[in-house]
């Protein structure tokens, strides 16, 4: 069995690297630490061809793998941890869904400017009252003349206050399958975007509001029973994270080697201590280790679907991985990785939220163990018969 990269695959590698160096490299720390989407970012990648890597060059993609898309992300993020995001937007989140269930309509109408890198869109899943428990969600979708009247929360979206579309969860009918999906052009009439909040890693959302909101026939992009398709499609959005984490967590490893090798104390290079010489290897370890996993969900995935258990495997581990990697590098850096001069504790501050984000490392254990025993396990308290 060979792990390494395919020739065709180091040359797109080395590509990718070469256009980060070149156009992202110097502005990495500022766009870290900025609270705008970095649009100049997206149409410099969409010229370069890295926005729909996964979707069908007839719908305007590239036409490659998912196996492409981790290595474009990895790769844009070892330079520019920010620009990753990206990367993200444009390839493994709800554009995917759109492209591979949207109506031929909804996909020539809304896939062009997602894909020169002018419009964004996002995942509306998360309510007050719907977290990991998402099939509880209660935006509703009630039939209206030509179309559906949405009425409903969303919270914790990610771009929220960005985003120009939202494929938003709705509920058609009762239980599971009556879940499916629109999509919300935001600036749609009844549409209303709260005050701005921001989580730790200061990326910021906003409580999406939906009061009566008309959806014509033409915008379901799901509809009921669609909910499996949909969560589906979510894992490449899982991928994604995934990707990033592992990504951002090899950064700060990155940069707190370079440290350890020039930076001295007590007259010695702080990589000549033992201590740290084991730190670095146990960072080095669970680094490659998450990589297999990662590279094992994407390349068995091809151009479809990565397997849900394969996915909540490498995503649970390098969810954990990332943040742990950046953490002790921060440590190793000592006051300088925890200094926004250097993008270290803006590699801690994501990797944290992403071990939240997308599915908590404890839902997917969840589903790993569904997996490992052949068998659904509810979390939902066991009704008793009345006596």
């Amino acid at each position: 069995m060979d792990f390494s990269l395919t020739p065709e695959q180091k040359d797109f590698q080395s590509a990718v690297y070469r256009y980060a160096d070149k156009e992202l490299r110097n502005q990495a720390v500022e766009r870290a630490h900025s609270l705008e989407y970095p649009w100049d970012v997206a149409r410099s990648m969409a010229a370069q061809g890295l926005l729909g890597i996964t979707i069908a060059e007839a719908d305007g993609g590239i036409g490659g793998t998912l196996m492409d898309a981790v290595i474009a992300i990895e790769t844009i993020a070892s330079v520019c941890p920010r620009s990753a995001d990206v990367i993200q937007a444009g390839n493994f989140g709800a554009i995917r869904v759109l492209a591979e269930y949207g109506s031929a309509f909804l996909k020539e109408k809304y896939l062009g400017p997602l894909l020169q890198g002018k419009a964004l869109i996002s995942v509306g899943m998360t309510e007050p009252e719907a977290g990991s428990a998402v099939t509880e969600l209660k935006t509703s979708a009630t039939r209206d003349a030509g179309g559906w009247r949405i009425n409903g929360t969303k919270i914790f979206t990610t771009h929220g206050p960005h985003a120009n579309f939202i494929l938003a969860y709705v509920r058609f009918g009762p239980g599971t399958q009556g879940i499916g999906s629109v999509l919300i052009e935001t600036d749609s009439e009844g549409v209303k975007l709260g005050k701005r909040s921001a989580f730790m890693s200061d990326e910021e959302w906003v409580e999406i509001f939906f009061d009566n909101v008309h959806v014509p026939d033409t915008h379901v992009v799901l509809g009921e029973g669609g909910f499996k398709k949909q969560i589906a499609g979510f894992n490449v959005e899982r991928i994604g994270n995934t990707s990033r984490s592992l990504a951002l967590g090899r950064y700060a490893y990155e940069e707190a080697k370079g440290w350890a090798m020039q930076r001295k104390q007590f007259g010695k290079l702080l990589c000549e201590f033992q201590g740290l010489q084991w730190k670095f290897a146990d960072m080095r370890i669970k680094l490659d280790a998450a990589q297999l996993l990662l590279y094992r969900a994407a390349q068995s995935a091809d151009t479809g679907f990565p397997s849900a258990t394969e996915t909540a495997i490498a995503k649970a581990y390098c969810n954990q991985i990332g943040f742990d990697v950046a953490n002790d590098a921060l440590q190793v850096m000592g006051g300088m990785g925890y200094s926004r001069e250097s993008l270290v504790e803006y590699c801690v501050r994501r990797c944290r939220g992403w071990m939240i984000a997308g599915g908590s490392i404890e839902i997917l254990k969840n589903r790993i163990a569904e997996g490992i025993f052949e068998r659904s396990f509810s979390q939902r308290p066991a009704t008793r018969s009345p006596a």
